[in-house]
């Protein structure tokens, strides 16, 4: 019987495999397929004839499979165990001895003698060494380490905020995500303990969008911490209890057609005219998903009515079209100078009548518009006139300014004009701005530089995270203000930040052509010196759990349109990688002005995307919500697309891990001292499986002068410390629910160091969704 069924067993893989294998040969890839297709059937066959030979033949496959095994992949223990597993584990079934018994003979005296083992047994084994042993190697590790020494004796950290602060989004205007304090060393993290935990009470709702996040970084101010929630409420609270102070809700209901349900921070502002205790001396600002920001006073939460409409400024005002959920404000607006300066986020591929991507400056204490520059009109930004629109549809900026005061600059990254996978009809100013960086005067809006780093973008590769600023010291002791801005791409552009030109150069290089009819695509496109954009996809870095998923990912592969980096979108359907989530996001990196050096998170994470004709468009269900995967509508467009992640049959990624790695930089040097696999399946798989293969992620990092990174980002639920020279994991703490923010670091009275971390989840990557801050610090 277990004849029969290992028979039948085989003939479903090897008709599986070989109708799988024949059609990827017809699609130019590998044969292998076809071929252990053949030999299952052969070897199925010879079974039920009761052919110790089939031994035989069964060990021809696994050494070929072997051998094919570590030419494509070397070894590679992720990529060989889908290659290899299914056949060793088939193989050690055919030594038992139900199946080798029927498959001897009886000798003269009737003793029964079963299949000599041993021509499929020694395969096997070698099988199994040459699994244990790429167990013990990690192919994909760049071990090294950055330099220890300060480089500068007084680094600009940019802004006048105390060591035991964090006023902004990156501690400072200049976004470095850098703290000087040095409490927690790379000695004492790892006996790190919770200090207190505290609970919003705002929890993903039924009726919430996919993208329902909880993106936040706390400021700390005093004794206090700011911070807002997914559906705008700003809290705060006290800084070394986590007792709540006050409440505020922002009461910005909810509306299917927003893509984003989340809030990455609050500004704070504290007024030097208005003496302290008095009411607005000091406040928050509040940016809300329903196109609001709110004036709030920092001491009781009460709305400040002096600001703007009743303390209300109306973020809609002056664009042309305005259907509701398509503009809203997921980022903390920067304070500078006795103005509030403010982007907005809007709807990718929605509409092509969506809201203007202008970049306004509003009085901070009256909310009267000072300047505004829209990329549609840049040459004019003089407050608009009643009655007059914002160019409809310019790129916007949706993530997090930084500012140099002394030089009186504002940097802003650019998305994409609406839809972002199609060129067709956009404007000179739209090309000269999408996906760039530019500089305005932070007195009058007027455009200083701008650095695009995609030409003619048609991958949603807008510019997705706040510049961080650093005074880069030269070998000949000169020192240059200088902006490091990371990309979707992976490119990191070390601009001098007076003019946006490269300090670690820049080039050109060759791109794919062939757009869609009616568009076009650049003929180069630039990529910075320091970059982390990876290796061209191949088929056999198609992966999946076995042979079968795995075998479907590689007949996908040849389906898909892709010719490497900016392959344009298709109708046949293009793999776009690194993909829409970017190498790096939102959460930037964090440098240290004093040792000169970044440390980062670069995630790879392949996306398909296939353009679909406005005719084949179904119409718009009652029940529809707001996505930036599957079908984007592109309203008044020629070409909706449907796009996402690229995903295998079981949902996992179709391309092999690691897909996520921590990452440290010389900046001086401009080189890449070490990446190291960063993150664990635990939540990503049935069983809370602790393998460490390195998963995706979406956050940001913060660094100390301890010499501590902490990241918590990847998508099992974790907060971990690393030490910075080496990038090695030093300490973790389990978390309540994802952790896809940037955490912050502070001192209160008592003296002591305190690290926070918001865990709420992400929708998008199916992190646990929650409402939890958690302090930490050393016993």
């Amino acid at each position: 019987m277990a004849i029969v069924i290992t028979s039948i067993l085989f003939i479903i893989i090897g008709l599986t495999l070989g109708g799988g294998g024949l059609w990827l040969v017809t699609l130019g890839g590998s044969v292998f397929y076809l071929f252990a297709g053949l030999m299952f059937l052969i070897t199925a066959g010879l079974l039920l004839m009761r052919k110790a030979v089939a031994l035989w033949v069964y060990a021809v496959l696994v050494v070929a499979a072997l051998a094919w095994a570590i030419w494509e992949v070397g070894f590679d223990w992720w990529q060989l165990g889908p290659r290899g597993g299914m056949i060793i584990l088939l193989g050690l079934w055919l030594l038992t001895p139900w199946i080798r018994r029927p498959l001897g003979f009886r000798s003269p005296t009737g003793i029964i003698y079963g299949a000599n083992p041993w021509p499929l047994a020694l395969p096997v084994i070698l099988a199994i060494v040459v699994a244990f042993y790429s167990m013990t190697t990690d192919p994909h590790d760049l071990a090294g380490e950055l330099p220890k020494d300060a480089v500068a004796a007084n680094p600009a950290f940019g802004g006048n905020v105390p060591d035991g602060e964090w006023h902004q989004y990156g501690r400072t205007p200049f976004g470095q995500r850098y703290s000087p304090l040095d409490q927690i060393t790379t000695a004492n993290v790892s006996t790190l303990k919770e200090a207190w935990r505290y609970q919003t009470g705002d929890v993903k709702r039924p009726d919430d969008v996919g993208e329902t996040t909880y993106q936040v970084t706390p400021l700390k101010v005093k004794d206090t911490l700011y911070l807002c929630t997914p559906h705008n409420w700003a809290i705060a609270l006290d800084a070394k209890t986590g007792k709540e102070k006050w409440k505020y809700d922002a009461n910005s209901g909810m509306n299917p057609d927003r893509q984003h349900q989340t809030c990455r921070g609050v500004t704070y502002y504290a007024d030097p005219a208005v003496a302290a205790g008095e009411p607005c001396a000091e406040r928050v600002y509040l940016p809300t998903s329903d196109a609001r920001l709110i004036a709030l006073d920092a001491a009781d939460g009460k709305v400040c009515t002096g600001f703007a409409d009743q303390g209300v400024l109306h973020l809609e005002t002056g664009m042309r079209y305005n259907p509701a959920g398509y503009y809203y404000s997921t980022s903390p607006p920067v304070a500078v100078a006795g103005k509030i300066i403010v982007g907005g986020a809007v709807n990718d591929n929605y509409s092509t009548e969506e809201q203007s991507g202008v970049i306004r400056a509003f009085d901070i204490k009256t909310g009267a518009l000072i300047w505004n520059w829209d990329s549609g009109n840049p040459d004019v930004t003089t407050p608009l006139a009643a009655g007059q629109t914002y160019t409809t549809n310019s790129p916007n900026s949706w993530s997090v300014f930084s500012v140099d005061e002394a030089l009186g600059m504002v940097y802003i990254p650019l998305g994409n004009q609406v839809p972002d996978q199609l060129g067709i009809n956009r404007s000179d100013n739209v090309e000269k701005f999408s996906s760039s960086i530019v500089a305005l005067d932070i007195a009058s809006g007027q455009l200083r530089w701008v650095r695009q780093t995609v030409h003619h973008d048609l991958w949603d590769m807008d510019v997705p995270a706040q510049p961080a600023l650093i005074d880069l010291t030269k070998p000949d002791g000169t020192v240059v203000p200088a902006l490091v801005g990371p990309t979707k791409q992976g490119d990191l552009y070390v601009l001098d930040r007076r003019s946006g030109e490269p300090i670690i150069p820049v080039k050109e290089i060759a791109a794919p052509g062939g757009a869609v009819s009616g568009d076009h695509t650049s003929p180069t496109q630039p990529i910075s010196d320091l970059t982390f954009s990876p290796e061209p996809l191949k088929e056999k870095d198609m992966w999946g759990v076995s042979l079968f998923d795995q075998l479907a990912c590689r007949i996908d592969f040849h389906r898909y349109r892709y010719e490497g980096r900016y392959t344009p979108p298709s109708l046949v359907g293009t793999i776009v990688y690194p993909g829409n989530f970017g190498t790096f996001n939102w959460g930037s990196v964090a440098v240290d002005p004093e040792r000169q050096i970044m440390f980062g998170m670069p995630t790879y994470l392949a996306f398909t995307s296939r353009l679909v004709p406005a005719a084949d468009i179904p119409p718009r269900g009652q029940d529809e919500k707001g996505s930036e995967q599957g079908l984007n509508r592109n309203d008044g467009a020629p070409y909706g697309v449907f796009m996402g992640p690229f995903l295998g049959l079981l949902k996992i990624p179709c391309q092999a891990p690691p897909w996520g790695y921590v990452a440290g930089v010389d900046l001086r040097t401009g080189k890449i001292a070490y990446m190291h696999k960063n993150g664990t399946v635990h939540d990503m798989t049935p069983l809370p499986l602790p393998f460490k293969v390195g998963v995706p992620g979406i956050g940001g990092p913060m660094l100390t002068k301890g010499g501590v990174a902490f990241l918590g980002a990847a998508v099992d639920n974790y907060l971990r410390a690393y030490d910075v020279t080496n990038g090695q994991e030093l300490w973790q703490a389990r978390l309540p629910a994802g952790g896809q923010a940037t955490p912050m670091t502070y001192t209160t009275s008592d003296n002591k160091q305190y690290v926070v971390m918001v865990a709420g989840g992400h929708g998008s990557v199916g992190t646990k969704p929650g409402d939890y801050v958690i302090a930490y610090t050393l016993p």
